[in-house]
């Protein structure tokens, strides 16, 4: 996960441009009235693989991975959506600690 996101922790201005990055935020388009979210199609595949990995690791050993993914599932997201909110949380709070570390 380091060694694509890189070293200089001022690349990305926030958690959105990350997730952008990774692929795990989704992407909206409107049409009108009308709008579709979808995953992205243009993303750095490497972090995106290595993201699924790294968010599907925890759902066994952490309860609290588990517990969100559980909890996307009942929402009604599929196994891929679930996995791919998770590794957007999870991305979130790792740019948390490389901004504040």
């Amino acid at each position: 996960m380091l060694a694509e996101t890189g070293d200089d922790r001022n690349r990305f201005i926030d958690a959105r441009a990350l997730k952008a990055y990774a692929g795990s935020a989704p992407i909206t388009r409107a049409f009108g009235k009308k709008h579709h979210v979808g995953r992205r199609i243009i993303k750095n595949n490497r972090l995106h693989n290595t993201g699924c990995l790294w968010a599907f690791a925890p759902l066994t050993a952490s309860p609290g991975s588990n517990a969100h993914y559980r909890h996307r599932r009942e929402v009604g997201d599929w196994h891929a959506q679930a996995q791919r909110h998770l590794f957007n949380r999870m991305l979130g709070q790792l740019f948390h600690c490389l901004k504040n570390s």
